[in-house]
């Protein structure tokens, strides 16, 4: 990028301007990543706070650079903050883009100048210290409101932008160097923040970008030994888990959702706002933190890491697979194909906690048949933290007990994982699902207005039709769902008034259809008193 000279100093911080720093953020941490690496110590030496940083601010720049040209201030200042959120890596990542959205919320509908570039850091500061459940001192927090307080004098209208920038970087170096004496981890590693040293890169390269009369330094203090753990604190908490999500809420559901994890961890970060969040925590119970996300919305984008050595799981060997079953003889038929299986209620999920035991259990490398599409963020969850484990997981998408079946029919331990996977998966797709069942309730449907008593089949997750009677509306239903390709049709009976309907559909395809196999096999689910695959 060509420097321009310092009697050019933008006088305002346009989204050009916003642009270059975002690039020249995620540029300049990238070459100094190693550096701030080598200073994490806290809260756990896993020695990636660099790294972390340098993708946050990578996934921020590159969305502003998605942005058409002309895109203004507001529009600018909201996409850097949200690719921040979305590209948040570990804890300071996370706190950093929440400083980023405090300086969007202040930046976007102002003009950019020296006043607002002060209210800005105001608002970061403020914004980036209220998601942290318990701040600590000596931190990327105490970095950050040092380069706020440091400006807050400038309060004439006619301070330059470059004066503000300058000062805020030159404070946050100050305030860096401080950290050591704040922190008694810090200080027996003889090291400053890693975060707060990130965090001062940021600092000073939108000081570098706004004027090139300030000399940016991008320098990051070197530790004086190896990095050791802070074992009074890692004893004391005894966390094992960093588990970081995005998570679809409202506020009042992440308002009860921060007491949970704050009860169940430490280093609990939550940010973001308008119904996406970003979570962070460090846990004992990673599936514990993911449920509770759950319970609040729907988290996504799981990310769960050890944080420290512990005793490894009793597991199987070999090749295995888990399966999610609703009802005893669904169980059965797939205990008997091979199957470890987690049992469930119907209408309900399992726990995360049954899952990663049963993939544990099931092999070294496990494919998981979640069944349901209820079931796959807590499948999702489990073998995140199987992985971590060192266990290879895969979770295929079947959506529906006889997709599940379909899958393990064509199951091989004898094949690479992966050619067994794609196999299981192929054969997964390719059998239709459907079920009958009786409405409790009235409800618009795709098929038209239900009510209760009303008969409804469901043809790969949408109500196809709706009928008075169950076995005709057993029978219209398969003839929807074959083809002239069908090959078999598999019926499982459900625990009430399954068999009429069994019955009547097998008598329709004798008839019509007689070059169809069909199989039978007692479930013993719950609610649907007849699940339908066709292959």
């Amino acid at each position: 990028m060509p420097s321009q000279p310092a009697a050019e100093a933008l006088r305002t911080l346009d989204p050009a301007a916003v642009r270059r720093w975002s690039r020249l953020c995620a540029d300049s941490l990238g070459r100094v990543r190693a550096e701030i690496d080598a200073l994490n110590v806290f809260p756990v030496p896993d020695g990636d706070t660099g790294t972390n940083l340098h993708l946050t601010m990578l996934s921020a720049a590159e969305a502003v650079e998605a942005l058409p040209p002309g895109a203004d201030a507001g529009a600018t200042w909201r996409t850097l903050a949200r690719g921040a959120l979305l590209g948040a890596r570990g804890n300071s990542g996370v706190i950093v883009s929440q400083a980023l959205r405090g300086m969007a919320e202040a930046l976007g509908a102002a003009e950019g100048v020296g006043r607002d570039l002060r209210q800005a850091l105001a608002r970061a500061a403020e914004m980036a210290r209220s998601a942290v459940a318990r701040p600590v001192e000596g931190t990327v927090l105490s970095v950050l409101s040092a380069a706020a307080h440091a400006v807050e004098p400038l309060k004439d209208a006619s301070c330059e932008l470059a004066e503000v920038a300058t000062k805020a970087a030159s404070a946050a170096r100050t305030a860096l160097g401080r950290t050591t004496g704040q922190l008694d981890v810090l200080a027996r590693n003889g090291v400053v923040d890693a975060g707060g040293a990130g965090l001062t890169v940021i600092l000073e390269t939108l000081a570098s970008v706004i004027t090139d009369s300030y000399a940016a330094r991008y320098e990051v203090p070197a530790a004086r030994h190896a990095p050791v753990a802070d074992e009074e604190h890692r004893h004391a908490e005894g966390f094992g888990y960093e588990v970081m999500y995005l998570l679809e809420a409202d506020e009042d559901a992440v308002a009860v959702l921060r007491g949970e994890l704050d009860r169940l961890g430490d280093s609990l970060v939550v940010v973001g706002g308008e119904g996406l969040w970003n979570v962070h925590v460090h846990v004992d119970d990673a599936g514990a933190a993911v449920e509770a996300g759950m319970r609040a919305g729907r988290p996504y984008r799981l990310k769960i890491a050890h944080l420290e050595a512990a005793p490894a799981p009793r597991r199987g060997q070999g090749r295995g697979v888990v399966a999610v079953a609703a009802g005893d003889g669904i169980a059965r038929l797939f205990e008997e194909a091979g199957a470890v299986v987690v049992r469930r209620e119907p209408g309900s999920s399992p726990t995360l906690g049954a899952v990663l035991e049963a993939i544990r259990r099931a092999g070294t490398e496990v494919t998981v048949l979640p069944n349901d599409s209820g079931v796959t963020a807590v499948a999702m969850g489990a073998a995140a933290i199987a992985r971590e484990e060192g266990v290879v997981v895969s979770v295929l998408p079947t959506k529906a007990t006889v997709q599940g079946l379909a899958a393990l029919a064509v199951h091989d331990p004898m094949r690479r994982f992966d050619d067994d996977v794609v196999a299981m998966t192929d054969s997964a797709g390719h059998a239709r699902h459907g079920h009958v069942w009786v409405a409790d309730r009235s409800a618009v449907t795709s098929a038209g207005v239900c009510r209760p008593g009303d008969v409804l089949g469901v043809i790969d997750g949408d109500v196809a039709l709706i009928g008075s009677d169950v076995a005709a509306t057993a029978v219209t239903t398969v003839s929807r769902m074959l083809s002239a390709g069908s090959e078999l049709v598999t019926l499982i009976v459900g625990a009430q008034g399954g068999e009429e309907p069994c019955r009547a559909v097998q008598d329709h395809l004798a008839t019509v259809r007689p070059d169809i196999e069909v199989a039978v096999h007692e479930g013993g689910q719950g609610g649907y008193p007849l699940l339908i695959g066709v292959e």
